[in-house]
């Protein structure tokens, strides 16, 4: 087996979403920071499968010192501690209206250029505007754009449905841990908590959260955002179980795996209509049955220590060749 190809296949895949996703409905979402957040993301997990430090490092083509060093410049800024770099300059930035050298020397330890890359960041994402050339210049906080940005974040439905999501998923579990993974403001956070504990969808037990139930209703305006990711990772999840458990035939009675079916019909194809309604058939049976599980487990509440939770994802999609 080629790993390198798989991966590499499965990487070109996730950009062409990535891509999608980035330009939906004539937005560009800001794309600067996402290399960054890759390596991160994939080095922790990379350890967290117990791998030792000095063999992700060697993975990722890196002395274990480069490594360490980059990983920690990217998690934290090493002027200000448990805040990241991008945060503590902006931060600057809106108390001050400094000059370049001021916040060069103000982040001397994180290093000139990862600063002026910041600065740069900054500027081109029009949250910070700049006036002069050189380390004589001003930056100054767009207020416009902040306010674009503070209405982006404040989509309370959108970070609700997301952290019901992780808490379902079990991803966080205190609100504390849902600010980390969500990466938004800890007071929307909790104000998106408070919603979800009020509606009877998320219970507390002290600082824990708990869900039992997720309900993402079919073409709602609002959560889309946590149903493309419920369904994104429904299949990775999948995936990489069926990897973990080794390789090879699936057999019919497996619990956990996946099959992909291509059918190829033309107009008039005698199971042409057979073949478009199969996701509307399927999606009503698997429909039908969630609702008489959850009519179960609301009368009588499963034990989250031994309750086992079985997704089943169905998907669809048409592809018409253009000449």
């Amino acid at each position: 087996m080629n790993l390198r190809m798989l991966i590499d296949g499965v990487v070109r895949q996730t950009t062409v979403l990535i891509a999608q996703l980035s330009t939906s409905s004539g937005v560009r979402a800001p794309l600067a920071h996402l290399a960054d957040q890759v390596f991160v993301e994939l080095a922790r997990e990379i350890e967290a499968q117990g791998v030792r430090r000095q063999v992700a490092a060697d993975m990722f083509g890196m002395a274990l010192r480069s490594y360490q060093k980059k990983m920690r410049r990217l998690t934290e800024s090493a002027s200000v501690g448990e805040r990241t770099l991008w945060q503590a300059v902006l931060d600057l930035i809106e108390r001050e209206q400094p000059t370049r050298r001021r916040v060069l020397e103000r982040f001397e330890r994180d290093g000139e250029r990862e600063v002026a890359a910041v600065l740069k960041d900054l500027v081109r994402s029009g949250l910070v505007c700049v006036t002069g050339t050189g380390n004589q210049a001003l930056y100054a906080v767009t207020s416009q754009a902040l306010r674009d940005k503070l209405t982006a974040e404040s989509d309370l439905d959108s970070v609700a449905n997301l952290a019901w999501l992780s808490l379902f998923r079990r991803e966080a579990e205190t609100e504390a841990e849902l600010t980390t993974l969500l990466g938004v403001e800890p007071a929307l956070v909790a104000k998106a908590v408070d919603e979800l504990v009020e509606v009877g969808r998320v219970t507390r037990n002290g600082e824990r959260l708990e869900s039992s139930n997720l309900v993402l209703p079919l073409g709602a305006e609002q959560g889309w955002e946590a149903a493309i990711l419920d369904h994104f990772r429904a299949v990775t999840v999948a995936i990489a179980s069926k990897i973990q458990s080794g390789f090879g035939a699936a057999g019919a009675s497996d619990k956990t795996g996946g099959s992909t079916f291509t059918f190829t019909v033309t107009p008039g194809h005698p199971h042409e209509l057979e073949v478009y309604e199969l996701l509307k058939r399927t999606r009503s049976l698997a429909q039908a049955l969630w609702d008489k599980v959850a009519a179960h487990n609301e009368r009588v509440p499963p034990d989250p220590e031994r309750s086992v939770r079985v997704t089943f994802y169905l998907g669809q999609s048409l592809e018409i060749d253009e000449e």
